[in-house]
């Protein structure tokens, strides 16, 4: 039996959590006082552990055989790192607060995904169906808080992103443990996995996508209220880009039956060149902005439920966490530290315009990546 309700209540508690902090942290941020520089350098802080802490937690998962517990641990921990932005603005406060969140939290997801993954038995194309109740956490919590922000002090978020903590603790307690998977003595090395030419290009595309998106995650909320939008209507442009995730989620069992993973990527990294440089120098314009948004559903949705496919594939039972911990490091973790930091020196440097520009630059870096390390007759009969 497929734990499908409490595998779905975690992403949806996971992804709320990243609805009320990704877009409106930087806003609480900035209202206490932090320069462009510091939100750049604490909101990286979560891409930073992302780059040491799921290769960490996926290698002792993969050893002792274990996820669940590691994903509890995480999401207590979680809370109690978060607990710290309600003592302190300082700084130095604020700093060691979200390293020690971040280091935890970020070790959740891989673990889960390969718990997910393991539930299915090979259904992977169920993932979509389970994957999207994160996207409506996401939409629900963003869509919310637009409209309290609009009416009540900015730091009532830190309490209702507490509470959205608290339920991923809650979940957390309740996602049932599978048990080692036995695998056939053919199972290769994880180095053997990691030579391959269409593995690597995988993930050094993977590397620049989250680092074009650096800026999107960093910014793009104070993008839109600098051009006088709205939180409200900032809530609602973050809600278009996940509505259009959700439908290509709950699309991706037709979509993989008449594409290819690969071209499914590479269609993923075409949109977000387009997607960045309209975000960067059509803002004042709401239907460019619009539009843009609509391509979240390729730039994320398709992106990421096409990469985490090939990884499964790839890494098989034996590697499996470990697998999904190397795409989470190198791509949210090291692609989104680099598109993070440069995105806060270019912001006050050069402007948004050039800031969204190179973004859209870094996505095109990983277009041409994945076109030529991955060829469809490297892998021909397996993707």
């Amino acid at each position: 039996m497929i734990p499908y309700w409490r595998l779905s209540g975690y992403y949806f508690f996971y992804f709320a959590f990243v609805g009320a902090f990704s877009p409106y942290f930087g806003l609480y941020l900035q209202s206490i006082g932090s320069s462009a520089t510091e939100i750049a350098v604490l909101m990286s802080l979560m891409s930073v552990m992302r780059t040491v802490a799921p290769t960490l937690w996926g290698w002792l998962a993969d050893r002792f055989g274990v996820r669940a517990p590691i994903v509890r641990l995480s999401a207590a921990l979680s809370v109690l790192g978060f607990s710290g932005f309600l003592l302190s603005t300082a700084y130095g406060a604020l700093f060691a607060s979200m390293a020690f969140l971040a280091f935890f939290w970020s070790a959740a997801l891989p673990l889960v995904e390969t718990l997910t993954f393991a539930h299915l038995e090979g259904q992977t194309s169920r993932y979509g169906s389970i994957r999207v109740w994160g996207s409506v956490g996401f939409v629900l919590a963003v869509l919310a808080l637009g409209y309290l922000l609009d009416e009540m002090p900015i730091n009532g978020l830190l309490w209702v992103t507490l509470g959205i903590l608290g339920g991923i603790l809650v979940c957390a307690m309740m996602i049932p443990e599978v048990r080692k998977v036995r695998e056939g003595v053919t199972s290769v090395s994880l180095g053997s996995i990691l030579r391959r030419p269409e593995v690597r290009a995988l993930l050094t595309a993977c590397f620049f996508m989250s680092a074009a998106h650096g800026a999107l995650y960093v910014f793009y909320s104070l993008h839109l209220v600098a051009h006088g939008y709205s939180k409200t209507l900032v809530g609602w442009m973050w809600t278009l880009g996940v509505l259009a995730e959700i439908l290509v989620f709950m699309g991706m069992p037709q979509l993989l039956r008449a594409f290819s993973l690969r071209t499914l990527l590479i269609f993923s990294f075409v949109a977000a060149v387009l997607r960045f440089v309209m975000i960067g120098w059509g803002a004042e314009s709401l239907v460019v902005l619009v539009f843009a948004q609509l391509l979240h559903g390729a730039t994320f949705g398709s992106y990421h439920a096409a990469a985490v496919a090939a990884v499964n594939r790839w890494f098989g039972a034996r590697h499996q966490a470990q697998g999904q911990a190397l795409y989470g490091s190198i791509s949210f973790g090291a692609g989104g530290v680099l598109g993070g930091l440069i995105s806060g020196y270019t912001w006050e440097v050069v402007g948004a315009g050039w800031t969204y520009t190179l973004a859209s630059l870094f996505a095109l870096m990983g277009l041409v990546v994945l076109a030529r390390g991955w060829r469809d007759r490297l892998v021909a009969g397996a993707v």
